[in-house]
Order: structure tokens, then C-alpha cells, then sequence
């Protein structure tokens, strides 16, 4: 039950504060050892064989070591006091959830756009895409944000509150290891898993590693959200038409669910670094892309995230209900 309890603190500190600006954040730390490693990879290994075995450590060192060096730092906190490990705990836990960072940023960008001020909406909306951004057109900036919402809703959301609970549920283990192994995988994959160069071969590993992690929780996502949204056959039918063209296995299929949900198209041509990419069309153009409908997929996220904690809760409750009714008889 401790966990659960830790888990549901975690939560509300994501609802309620976020990442405060000017603490040292786990993501930073994972950022500061991929840099340094990808570096030194990148000066010694020449070729592509030595490139992907550099990559294959740093994603198993970093995956695996985030992992236990969160459950050692736990550990040990808990050991000088119970209550200084619980706050640790919860505090680790909650950085592995982006919620409140993912709102708060389109928010930012909706204000300067509603105001607007295209030009100050193009210079913050770079800050969290990696697109080019300084000759977007309104509609295109409200799709930028659209896509980064409901692509981030899986893999910074729902996808660290899955493994989250698995680690509930494993004895010993607790929430927040398995969360920070699964933000490290996250974290590599942002920063390495691209197939241009220089990243092609040393990144190959991240890549394949955070798609094999974020399937189940997508799709366990995008079956929520079907739910949730009252017309699951539909949102499927849809996730299965478009959502296979994305060449990634999981950010193609999230968007399009919200697409689906929402009645709107998203994908197209984006520019990066002046060079176009186009993106597969996701969904149907029935509404036009505005700041509701920005809202409203930050409130489906919010509603999935509500569900799959309150299932956890009961789950738990039950759990423990049954374990100590069998105890007396063992």
C-alpha cells in the first residue's frame, strides 16, 4: 500500500507543480552521461560495427544503471529515515512523468498565438519541437503543438505510469525504478535514436529499445482512449489505417488515436534544418486544428492517466485485502 500511496503523491506533484525550473532533474543527469559517452564513441569507434556496439552499452548501461541506482538511492535514504526515503521516492517518481511540462508548454504557446503574436508563437514553439518553426502559419503552429501533445502522450505520460505500476506489482522492485529505466530509454531515444547522421549507427540500439518498451503501453493507451471517447470500434479502424504508415511503431499510432477522436488530420510536410520530411496524414480532416482542440486531447491524456491510477489503486487495495485474509491460514 506504501507504494500505491507514493504513487499517487508522485502523480499530484507532476499534476500540481511539474519540474521546477533550477532543480537538478534526473533527465538532465541521463542527458549529461549520453552526451559524454556519445562524444567519446563518436571520436573513437570510425566504423559502423564499433559504432553500434558503443551504442548497444550506453543504451544497456544507462537503461539498466538508472534503474538500480534509483532503487539503491531509495534504499539508502530509507535507511537514515523512513519518511526522507518516501519523500525521495516520490519526488524521483514524479520527475519521471511530463504532464504538467508537456501543458504547460503548449499553453505557452497557445497564449502568445491567441494574443497574436505569431512571431513570438514561432520562437517558443522551437524550444520544444524540432522542426523549423520560424515560418509556420497559425494552422501549422496549432498542428505542431497537436502532434507533440499526442505523440508525448504516450511515451511522456502513460508509458512511465505503466511501468510504474509493473513495478508495483514486483516484489521488492516498487514503482520508481522501472519508471527511471524507462525515462532513460526515453531520454536516449530523444537524443540518439535518429537515423541521420551521426547518430545512424550509434543510436540504432536506443531506437529499437524505447519502440520494443512503448508498444504495449500505446497500444493499452489507444484502447483507453478509444473507451473513453465513446466510439472505440471507429478510433481503432482509424489507428489501423494510418497509424501503420508511420515509420515509427508507436508516435504514428498515438497521434492518430487523438486524430481520430478529435476529427481532425495531422501529419503533412514538416522543414528541418531546411530540409522538408513529409509525415503520413493521420486521421480525417472533419474539424479544423484549434486551441480546443489542443485542450481537449490535454484533458483525454489527463482522463487515461486518472483511469489507469484509480484501476492501480483498487487493484492494490484488492491485493493486499486478499494477501492479509490468507495469512492466518498459512
Amino acid at each position: 500500500m506504501t507504494s500505491t500511496i507514493i504513487l499517487i503523491i508522485a502523480a499530484t506533484i507532476d499534476y500540481l507543480i511539474g519540474d521546477p525550473w533550477g532543480w537538478v532533474h534526473p533527465v538532465q543527469v541521463m542527458g549529461w552521461f549520453i552526451s559524454r559517452f556519445t562524444k567519446l564513441a563518436l571520436t573513437h569507434c570510425h566504423d559502423y560495427l564499433t559504432q553500434r556496439v558503443a551504442g548497444i552499452a550506453i543504451g544497456i548501461i544507462l537503461i539498466i544503471g538508472s534503474g538500480v541506482v534509483g532503487y539503491f538511492l531509495i534504499l539508502v535514504t530509507k535507511l537514515l529515515h523512513p519518511l526522507l526515503g518516501i519523500t525521495l521516492e516520490c519526488v524521483l517518481l514524479a520527475s519521471c512523468f511530463a504532464g504538467r511540462s508537456l501543458r504547460d508548454a503548449a499553453q505557452t504557446v497557445l497564449q502568445a498565438l491567441t494574443a497574436g503574436n505569431l512571431s513570438e508563437a514561432r520562437v517558443l514553439l522551437s524550444k520544444y519541437v524540432g522542426r523549423d518553426t520560424d515560418k509556420l502559419t497559425e494552422s501549422e503552429i496549432l498542428r505542431a503543438i497537436l502532434e507533440t501533445v499526442t505523440e508525448n502522450a504516450t511515451d511522456g505520460v502513460m508509458a512511465p505510469l505503466f511501468y510504474a505500476i509493473v513495478g508495483l506489482f514486483v516484489p521488492i522492485v516498487g514503482p520508481t525504478p522501472l519508471a527511471l529505466a524507462y525515462k532513460a530509454s526515453s531520454t536516449l531515444d530523444s537524443m540518439v535514436g535518429y537515423r541521420e547522421a551521426p547518430y545512424t549507427y550509434l543510436g540504432w540500439f536506443s531506437a529499437r529499445v524505447e519502440d520494443c518498451l512503448t508498444w504495449i503501453p500505446c497500444r493499452l493507451t489507444i484502447l483507453t482512449l478509444a473507451v473513453l471517447s465513446g466510439k472505440p470500434l471507429y478510433v481503432w479502424q482509424i489507428c489501423r489505417r494510418d497509424g501503420a504508415s508511420d515509420s515509427s511503431p508507436n508516435s504514428g499510432w498515438s497521434e492518430c488515436a487523438y486524430a481520430a477522436i478529435l476529427g481532425v488530420q495531422v501529419g503533412g510536410t514538416n522543414w528541418y534544418r531546411g530540409v522538408a520530411k513529409h509525415k503520413p496524414l493521420l486521421g480525417d480532416a472533419k474539424n479544423r486544428i484549434t486551441a480546443s482542440s489542443i485542450y481537449q486531447a490535454l484533458q483525454l491524456t489527463r482522463f487515461c492517466f486518472l483511469l489507469w491510477l484509480g484501476i492501480t489503486g483498487v487493484a492494490a487495495v484488492t491485493t493486499t485485502t486478499s494477501v492479509q485474509k490468507l495469512m492466518p491460514q498459512l
